[in-house]
């Protein structure tokens, strides 16, 4: 039993884990917000006991690692929202006035 016990929380873990890197990577990258996967929320499966204690400091990193992804994907919201907020009032221009267009005219 001590075994599997452990191999289940071994299971548990890299699933979380893999859960993390994919928000990491698409943060590295930059995705929009749209282009994110729908949040599946996460808990240990049933039955497999407290997780062993040889495996909690891991536990305890790929919590870290969510609490920093989680923070970065707010601020990438934030951010994406001003910039939004901006674009839209510069596209809008002044009202009555023309609004200014490029033409290149290189060619």
């Amino acid at each position: 039993m001590t075994g599997d016990w452990r191999d289940a929380w071994i299971g548990a873990l890299d699933e979380l884990e893999a859960n993390v890197e994919v928000i990491e990577e698409m943060i590295k990258e930059e995705h929009r917000i749209r282009d994110l996967p729908e949040a599946t929320p996460w808990a240990p499966p049933r039955g497999i006991g407290p997780i062993p204690q040889d495996l909690r400091s891991r536990a305890e990193e790929i919590l870290a690692r969510q609490m920093e992804a989680a923070k970065a994907a707010a601020l990438a919201i934030t951010a994406n929202r001003r910039q939004t907020a901006f674009a839209a009032k510069v596209e809008v221009g002044t009202p009555g006035k023309a609004i200014p267009s490029y033409v290149d005219c290189a060619m």
